[in-house]
């Protein structure tokens, strides 16, 4: 020091081959860029401390800069086993270790002679601290992931003493990037859940979460949790479709046993569920899936599936939850690329389409376009109506239509399709070039609508790909009760309405349909202006249909309705009082005015 001459030497270990993947400002400020990383071949990037003598009020920076929707991840990783540094001796070389000054060339009293400061941003804001170290009070920090919320991360090394041998902050730094782009809407803290919503986009696809850095930083105790969450306004659409495309889950080394149990079993799993009721507000609490497991109306998926799953929502949302086991997360997904899961969703039933789901009725109808809606709603391009006709047990359905129209005979412009329960194609198509098909509509059976004992029903769909409106049609149905037979295969008239007893006659079945059918409606379905009963055999017998005309006629002159007469009479006997009482009035006060 006294003549500036001489050496000052240090042996110690160093990771060997290392390039950093950057370009480099003067002696020590770097850009790490992630098209830099790339182009090296490499997946992480790795920069070193100073290891040679520098000046007082030294300065070195490492920007890693990635691209739009790119998050940075910093860590120092920990060694093997070497010989430490000016020793001979074996014990763990660590990569960040945090030492008093040795050589300064301008001691300083006080802390914080050397500092290394890590930001979250892609320059020195001091309001976006991660983390500093102190070559004084500071301890290191090895394996542990410091993760930037944006596309940068900063790093800056200072030293106020300058150094003869190297900087008391020894390190070896780790980086890379993951692709943190959302395909909906992020969520503010949490790292993987999106919302998709009805008014930024109407149909889309998504699949599990792009960063896999999600599946290393689950805590041990905890799944990794991604929600998903599809909402929407009846005022746009009131349905919510979700298809499962695709479901690859790698096998759980710590639990190699089958999915039996999806909800229950530890293994990564799909679940979808409904976190509203049909018909409730958005003020409504939401479900959550343990209440939801409970009343069994939820869809879980845990094994790999080649063929699609498809869920309609019944309500405005629906919510789609992947669940992965912490125990095997990093191990099998992290940096793993292939997506998990992938699906498509759509959302459907616009206000032109009405009432999605109707509950159990003897008669209904449904309009379409949706009359109500007409005033308000902008005429869309294309639109897709999915109603859910509910049905009242042990009873057969009729489908009719009483007028319908496309707007072209292509069946690709719009087309009618009627779902039964359990069967993925349609149990009938109806378009332009086969609308005659609408006059032979067969009788839907009880075991036909119910086949595994759920709630029966039908499904109908209706998709009109170009000028929806231009496309009308009524669609009505009946529910038909079945008369059973007597042991000689006569009907059991005791079901009728006259006969029967109460408990027969729950609901009604007072007119027996023409045909051999056996099939009977409520009295009160009968001459009501819509034709309940189907003629299936062509019945020429002496029994009339329900809306014939010699039936309808019949009845309406066999009843007189004695109180429309008898107000009838008073009234006219009222207004006869006051007339006279009029005319009197008027002849006294004639007479006594006249001398």
């Amino acid at each position: 020091p006294l003549l500036n001459t001489g050496f000052h030497f240090n042996v110690g270990n160093w990771p060997g081959h290392v390039d950093t993947a950057g370009s480099r400002n003067g002696t020590c400020d770097w850009l790490l860029s992630s098209e830099s990383l790339r182009a090296s071949g490499d997946s992480e990037g790795i920069f070193l401390s100073v290891a040679h003598w520098y000046p007082p009020h030294t300065s070195c920076t490492y920007l890693m800069q990635g691209e739009d929707g790119e998050i940075v991840r910093l860590y120092f990783p920990r060694s093997v086993t070497e010989t430490s540094r000016a020793s001979i001796t074996n014990n763990r070389c660590s990569s960040f270790r945090i030492n008093r000054i040795e050589s300064p060339i301008q001691p300083i009293e006080g802390d914080c002679g050397e500092s290394l400061t890590l930001y979250d941003a892609s320059w020195p804001d001091d309001s976006k601290i991660i983390k500093t170290f102190c070559d004084t009070f500071s301890k290191a920090m090895e394996k542990h992931d410091f993760v930037s919320t944006g596309n940068a991360l900063f790093v800056r090394f200072e030293s106020k003493t300058g150094s003869y041998s190297g900087s008391s902050l020894y390190y070896w730094a780790h980086y890379d990037f993951f692709n943190n782009t959302k395909l909906g809407e992020p969520v503010p803290g949490k790292p993987c859940d999106e919302v998709f919503a009805s008014w930024r986009q109407t149909r889309g696809w998504l699949r599990s979460p792009l960063n896999t850095l999600v599946y290393k930083q689950a805590q041990s105790s905890e799944d990794v949790q991604c929600l998903y969450r599809f909402v929407t306004d009846k005022r746009l659409f009131a349905r919510v479709i979700l298809t499962v495309t695709n479901l690859h889950f790698k096998e759980n080394p710590y639990n190699q046993g089958p999915c039996s149990n999806c909800l229950e079993d530890r293994v990564d799993k799909l679940v979808i569920w409904e976190p509203l009721p049909p018909g409730a507000n958005t003020s409504y609490p939401p479900i959550p899936l343990t209440k939801a497991a409970q009343s069994g109306d939820v869809t879980c998926l845990c094994n790999k599936h080649t063929s699609s799953t498809q869920i309609i929502s019944r309500g405005e949302q629906l919510n789609l939850q992947l669940i992965v086991d912490s125990a095997h997360s990093a191990l099998s997904y992290f940096k793993h690329n292939a997506p998990l899961f992938e699906a498509t969703y759509e959302f459907v039933h616009g206000p032109l389409c009405g009432p999605p789901i109707i509950q159990p009725v003897l008669n209904g109808e449904i309009h379409y376009p949706y009359y109500e809606a007409i005033g308000y709603v902008e005429p869309p391009k294309s639109i897709r109506c999915i109603w859910e006709i509910k049905v009242n047990r042990e009873r057969d359905l009729w489908l009719h239509f009483d007028r319908i129209k496309f707007s072209s005979k292509a069946c690709d412009d719009g087309i009618v399709d009627i779902f039964l329960k359990g069967r993925l194609d349609p149990y009938l198509s109806i378009c332009g070039e086969n609308v005659s098909l609408v006059k032979e509509l067969p009788v839907l059976s009880a075991a036909e609508l119910c086949p595994d004992g759920t709630d029966p029903g039908v499904t109908i769909q209706f998709i009109g790909r170009t000028s929806p409106t231009r496309a009308a049609f009524k669609i009505a149905w009946t529910e038909l009760f079945h008369l059973p037979r007597n042991q000689d295969g006569s009907l059991m008239s005791s079901r009728l309405t006259e006969g029967g007893t109460v408990e027969d006659n729950v609901e009604g079945c007072g007119f027996v349909c023409p045909g051999e059918a056996g099939l009977c409606i409520p009295a009160r379905l009968v001459c009501n202006g819509v034709i309940n009963c189907p003629n299936l055999t062509d019945y020429k017998g002496t029994a009339f249909s329900d809306e014939s005309a010699e039936l309808c006629v019949s009845e309406h002159n066999s009843e007189i309705n004695w109180i429309y007469v008898g107000t009838a009479i008073v009234s006219v006997l009222l207004l006869l009082c006051c007339f006279c009482v009029c005319l009197c009035r008027r002849c006294c006060r004639y007479c006594c005015g006249d001398d």
